[in-house]
């Protein structure tokens, strides 16, 4: 089969995939076969990529005219495919459970806080001590009961666990409920009670009510929080089939949460979770695809879990669904589904998707412009908590944008979206700070907001912090820092440091002179449209600064910044258009751009512009 096995593949995808888990007949490859596994169990075998199935059309059609034949074959894969797919992430859990106690041995080692060293090296040797683990189970359970009189916790609450689970003693799920409740101080009356009434539910083995305590204990809702027991009642609640269960074991693993971080096995429970029906494990499978986390990135597969997440009334799911629609993202591109699918989420309580629906109304994508109703959203998704519409909020007060303009709310918004880590609100914070923008003016906090925002990679306030120190700015002056700051600016694409930058090595300002330097940053802000930058490339060119001279492109460069409203660039426009410098003389241009620069401020235009009027130009030094 395995030497045929692309025409093969329609008919025994699941036997294919345990041949590649194997190796039978091939290289073992755990990717191909869990490739093959999830191939098998897609509603009627649809196969979307053709790196891996190509099906043999002809074949399909004789075997449809024999239905009986097709459906048996047909089901019998799916069923083999969805057994062998549930060995392939329950083997982890089986040889898991295998060593699920002799681990357990292994944590009591950290239950003694009285630091009584003789018990500790009780324990020690209890655990070194496999060859007869139910004996140590009952000395282990022994030494608990001994810790646990001393009013330790931890003890307490895994002497709860050998009540529970029937570890060194009998089962006595009353025991381990009250032991549960004495080692946790436990605040609330509301939440209490929730806890008491999910533990009660959880030590009888009711999977969702070991998922609620998991929640209880990562939250801190109702008892003190613990990430680790979060992660052990998490771990229960999957094991025992609980799809919200293995979604949240998913997120541990995901995040380091009670745990190692490991995204492979967050896929894998992701994955098991959506066989059980959780949208939201379809939206995180959709994510670990979209960003290859666990499993080799595919969008278009990533596309496919927002769809069914979305379709299942899952917030998030859908407002990934609408940033693929609006951003093509393993589908074709389109703004008016995006639009469709941030409104849903949107009304679905999705912050996220609230200050994305405020962007759609303040840009017209999907929709037509409306600042009122950006606004509107942007501060539902603040209000919310979420930090990108806080500074959307704040930047809606800064400007007027579907509101009277208010320096004092824009600053609050902006504050809190500072603290909640957006670099955008740190920055424009930073700004309030300097300008006294709804606030005392003070140069020290600008300093430090645009600090942040900088170590934050925001490109506009590392070109900030870089003239702060420049300038001396809420803080001491520094030529080098200046450049170093300007340089991850430019570096980020800041057209602004790209051109400093290009002016510091020119001179040698902060860092040592180099003019062929000088040149390649000129050229990136001049590309970039910058007219400061614009108008340094043309000197560069006039000049032969780190590169030969070429009047006609100093020409070209000049007038491109004279175009973008650069002063300077406007007068020495004028004088190439007089001296016929990269261009044919002509008085009446020179004179249209002297007059230009001069009523921009630029006295040199107008000297020049009265040397013409008075037919006695006489151009000097630049």
């Amino acid at each position: 089969m395995m030497e045929n096995h692309k025409e093969s593949k329609f008919w025994f995808t699941s036997l294919i995939g345990f041949f590649y888990q194997l190796g039978i007949g091939c290289d073992p490859d755990r990717e191909k076969a869990l490739d093959f596994y999830l191939i098998t169990i897609t509603i009627d075998n649809k196969i979307e990529d053709d790196s891996l199935i190509n099906i043999d059309y002809n074949q399909l059609d004789l075997m449809k005219k024999n239905e009986d034949t097709y459906n048996f074959i047909r089901n019998n894969n799916i069923v083999i495919g969805k057994y062998l797919l549930s060995l392939f992430y329950y083997k982890d859990n089986i040889l898991f459970d295998m060593k699920y106690k002799q681990n357990k041995l292994v944590n009591f080692l950290r239950l003694d806080e009285n630091n009584d060293l003789e018990v500790q090296h009780n324990l020690t040797i209890c655990c070194q001590n496999e060859d007869d683990l139910k004996a140590n189970y009952k000395k282990v359970f022994e030494l608990l009961l001994i810790l646990a009189e001393k009013e330790n916790l931890d003890a307490t609450y895994n002497l709860a666990i050998c009540y529970m689970d029937g570890i060194g003693t009998r089962k006595d799920e009353k025991k381990a409920f009250d032991l549960f409740l004495k080692s946790d101080q436990i605040e609330g009356e509301d939440e209490k009670n929730e806890f008491e009434m999910n533990l009660q539910c959880a030590i009888l083995n009711d999977s969702m009510a070991q998922n609620n305590v998991g929640y209880h204990y990562q939250h801190g809702k109702g008892v003190n929080k613990n990430e680790t027991k979060a992660f052990k009642w998490y771990l229960k609640s999957a094991i025992s089939g609980c799809a919200d269960g293995q979604c949240n074991l998913g997120v541990c693993y995901s995040n380091g949460i009670g745990t190692d971080k490991n995204e492979i096995k967050a896929f894998e429970w992701y994955l098991k979770s959506t066989e059980n029906d959780s949208a939201l494990g379809q939206y995180n499978l959709g994510n670990c695809y979209q960003h290859g986390k666990g499993i080799n990135k595919n969008v278009t597969r990533a596309f496919e879990c927002y769809v069914r997440s979305a379709v299942g009334e899952c917030a998030s799911g859908q407002c990934s669904l609408a940033y693929c629609y609006e951003n093509g993202i393993g589908t074709d591109k389109n703004e008016l589904k995006a639009f469709g699918w941030y409104l849903e989420s949107a009304h679905n309580g999705n912050a996220k998707a609230q200050y994305n629906l405020g962007k759609c109304y303040e840009f017209g994508i999907g929709t037509n412009y409306n600042e009122t109703k950006a606004f509107d959203w942007y501060k539902k998704s603040a209000i919310a908590g979420y930090a990108d519409g806080q500074y959307s909020l704040g930047y809606c007060y800064d400007c007027g944008i579907g509101t009277d303009e208010c320096g004092m709310k824009a600053f609050e918004w902006y504050k809190k979206s500072a603290i909640a880590g957006c670099a955008d609100g740190q920055c424009s914070l930073g700004y309030c700070y300097e300008y006294g923008v709804g606030v005392d003016k003070n140069e020290t906090k600008a300093f430090e907001w645009y600090k942040k925002a900088a170590e934050n990679g925001d490109a506009v306030a590392q070109n900030t912090l870089g003239e702060c120190y420049q300038y001396g700015k809420g803080t001491d002056k520094n030529e080098i820092k200046a450049f170093e700051w300007h340089l991850k600016s430019a570096e980020n694409g800041n057209e602004v440091s790209q051109n400093t930058v290009g002016y510091c090595y020119q001179i040698g300002k902060g860092v040592n002179k180099n003019e062929i330097k000088a040149f390649e940053w000129y050229t990136k802000s001049a590309i970039a449209g910058f007219g400061d930058g614009q108008c340094n490339l043309g000197h560069c060119y006039k000049d032969g600064i780190g590169t030969d001279k070429n009047e006609a492109k100093a020409f070209e460069w000049f007038l491109n910044s004279a175009q973008n409203g650069y002063a300077k660039a406007q007068n020495y426009v004028g004088e190439c258009f007089y001296n016929g410098i990269g261009v044919d003389t002509d008085v009446s241009e020179a004179t249209y751009w002297f007059e230009k620069a001069s009523n921009n401020g630029i006295k040199k235009a107008k000297d020049n512009l009265n040397n013409i009027l008075s037919n006695i130009y006489s151009p000097g030094k630049n």
